[in-house]
């Protein structure tokens, strides 16, 4: 199972150089429901709801969404080993509830601050390097 940060599904979705091959996807993915709500902030903000708006809800069907449940906002408030911004905390809090049930998760995120906090965290990161196209 893979945790699905913001960054990777934005790089997907805006075609940018550094995103995951067609076979990641194909993995059994899941994110907090935060990331249906990223997502759709950042293509409002650009402006391109009618020609992302498909690729979008196609992009988080994709994916379970774990609700922000009382647990992950109540570990969210507590301290983190390294800093982290608010909607990392919430990622992180989230990937930490599903390892409680499934140990064998990994993170898959482009964001080197949240990759750092994760590591400290004992969270396994997932190869996206050997996955880029």
């Amino acid at each position: 199972m893979i945790y699905v940060d913001t960054s990777v599904a934005l790089a997907e979705l805006l075609a940018e150089d550094r995103r995951p091959g067609d076979d990641f996807w194909n993995q059994t993915l899941v994110s907090s429901r935060l990331l249906e709500y990223e997502v759709w902030i950042r293509v409002h903000a650009r402006k391109l709801a009618r020609s992302h708006g498909d690729a979008a809800r196609a992009l988080v069907g994709r994916v379970a969404l774990l609700e922000l449940v009382s647990p992950v906002l109540t570990r969210a408030l507590e301290p983190f080993p390294k800093p982290v911004r608010t909607l990392d905390a919430l990622h992180l809090a989230s990937t930490e509830f599903l390892r409680e049930r499934q140990p064998a998760i990994r993170l898959a995120t482009y964001d080197s601050r949240q990759a750092v906090a994760a590591k400290a965290m004992g969270i396994a990161l997932y190869d996206l390097d050997g996955e880029e196209m």
